[in-house]
């Protein structure tokens, strides 16, 4: 299975860097930091087309079984960057049908970063109802964290090697 996961932190190094490296070892996956396209909001008038959206998701979709969202929480959801991603694939709805086809039967799963062992309810609420949406598979998701001493903590590390074996 090829997996990738995308992450959608403002801060390429920060801690949600530090959970996707960690898990992109143990699962042998690709990781697309989301800072490194220019990736526009949504438009329905589709004059987001100069960006790097289109290229990226075709590039996503052709080459990948499961995408794994990473993002950290955000006043209690995910990023503006990776909203903006989700919110773009209904490119391939709209626009670009194509592309929306590559959507159907993928795999996808979701991470949150927080700062502490606190979850958000209903954080996953979004990734889950775009998975059946896309008609794609929704494998699951976890809460993460890093800890007081900016690693990652025993507890969440434990989590999070469950969360391996989904994939």
């Amino acid at each position: 299975m090829s997996i990738l996961i995308v992450q959608g932190s403002s801060n390429p190094n920060g801690n949600t860097a530090t959970i996707v490296k960690m898990l992109a070892d143990k699962l042998n996956a690709e990781v697309l930091d989301l800072t490194t396209k220019n990736i526009l909001p949504f438009d329905y008038q589709f004059k987001n087309q100069e960006d790097d959206f289109n290229s990226t998701a075709h590039d996503i979709f052709d080459r990948f079984d499961t995408i794994i969202f990473a993002s950290p929480v955000y006043w209690y959801t995910m990023s503006g960057i990776m909203k903006n991603f989700i919110d773009r694939l209904t490119d391939g709805l709209l626009y670009d049908k194509a592309l929306g086809q590559k959507y159907e039967n993928k795999n996808m799963a979701a991470i949150a970063c927080g700062s502490s062992q606190m979850t958000i309810e209903g954080y996953f609420i979004p990734f889950q109802k775009s998975a059946t949406y896309l008609k794609m598979n929704y494998l699951g998701d976890i809460h993460s964290w890093i800890d007081e001493a900016n690693v990652i903590s025993s507890v969440a590390e434990k989590r999070l090697h469950a969360f391996t074996q989904l994939f």
